[in-house]
């Protein structure tokens, strides 16, 4: 492995990214039309203000619902995740070669994937940060092969059950790290519900902010999660545009860091992408699995390891897509 290869060597560039003067709905739609997790919100001239990801639009969603229960009251519907959890899912075994297990991620484009026996029982999830951590150790410390249970994050907290509604599901993803939740019943392994998907099945909902244009003022304050949850909606709110959500202290790198620099800011923080800069304009951006790849690449996995894909059936036909 080249310990010298630098962020403008595996940064993504062109970049998707937003105006802050983007509605945020609009905001939300494109995350959701180009199947990216965040993009960074840059100026006329290029100069970059911040980062709306999906956890700024969940916030929006948060807002909305607060809005659908001002204007319906009890009448709101109220969404079951196995109404819209993916159950068709690429899982791993406990007992297959944790190189395999990187390559399955890398080349179904997906950032974890759940870990079961053989009885479907749910026992952990390989994420790509857990996976990071495998190939910089492999790479730098040349450490031999091994299954993938001992680098399983096995954390219960992001196990629910397949009652639990979207918007109780958005309050989760508003208050942890996780990207995804894995829906179990009876110890088993029956779906898997992501911010993605939350997103996309209450967008309806933020259609609301819309609605209630003449109240949002335009000006650059911003918009708190905590203010989102405690300010009475029958004051002014501060702005509809995606100035107001973005999040304007998100990490950023310049293109000269190293790859072991970019990783161990992934290893260590709950950062999924970092907008790469120079002089303050968005040069390019690299995500967990950019580095994951390089690395991955790096390594000259062989191929002659045998894999081990197992599928969930799918319970709904319309689930047919792995979650991303």
């Amino acid at each position: 492995m080249d310990p010298y290869r630098i962020a403008r060597n595996i940064m993504v560039t062109p970049v998707f990214s937003l105006s802050p003067e983007t509605h945020v709905i609009d905001g939300m739609a494109f995350l959701l039309r180009h199947g990216i997790s965040g993009a960074p919100v840059v100026d006329a001239e290029g100069n970059y203000l911040g980062v709306f990801s999906e956890k700024c639009s969940l916030s929006v969603l948060h807002l909305s619902s607060r809005l659908a229960q001002e204007n319906h009251g009890s009448s709101l519907p109220i969404t079951p995740v196995k109404n819209f959890m993916a159950t068709r899912l690429i899982t791993l075994s406990p007992r297959m070669d944790v190189f395999n297990a990187v390559d399955l991620l890398l080349k179904h484009h997906i950032s974890g994937a759940p870990v079961i026996d053989e009885q479907d029982h749910f026992l952990g999830v390989l994420s790509e940060r857990y996976s990071m951590r495998v190939m910089i150790d492999a790479a730098y410390d040349q450490l031999p092969t091994s299954e993938v249970a001992p680098f399983m994050n096995t954390d219960q907290g992001r196990v629910i059950d397949e009652d639990r509604t979207v918007l109780e599901v958005a309050k989760i993803f508003l208050e942890t790290p996780y990207r995804r939740l894995e829906v179990v019943k009876e110890g088993k392994l029956i779906g898997q519900i992501s911010r993605r998907d939350v997103l996309r099945a209450e967008h309806h909902l933020a259609e609301l902010l819309r609605d209630r244009e003449a109240l949002l003022l335009d000006n650059s304050d911003q918009i708190l999660i905590s203010d989102l949850e405690n300010a009475p909606l029958e004051k002014p709110l501060p702005s509809s545009k995606v100035s107001a959500f973005m999040d304007v202290k998100a990490r950023t790198i310049t293109e000269d860091l190293d790859l072991l620099g970019v990783a161990q800011i992934f290893l260590n923080t709950n950062y999924r992408r970092l907008p790469v800069l120079r002089e303050g304009k968005l040069v390019g951006q690299i995500s967990r699995r950019d580095v994951l790849k390089a690395t991955h690449d790096l390594m000259q996995v062989s191929p002659a390891r045998e894999s081990a894909l197992l599928y969930l059936s799918a319970l709904v036909e319309r689930n047919e897509a792995p979650i991303v």
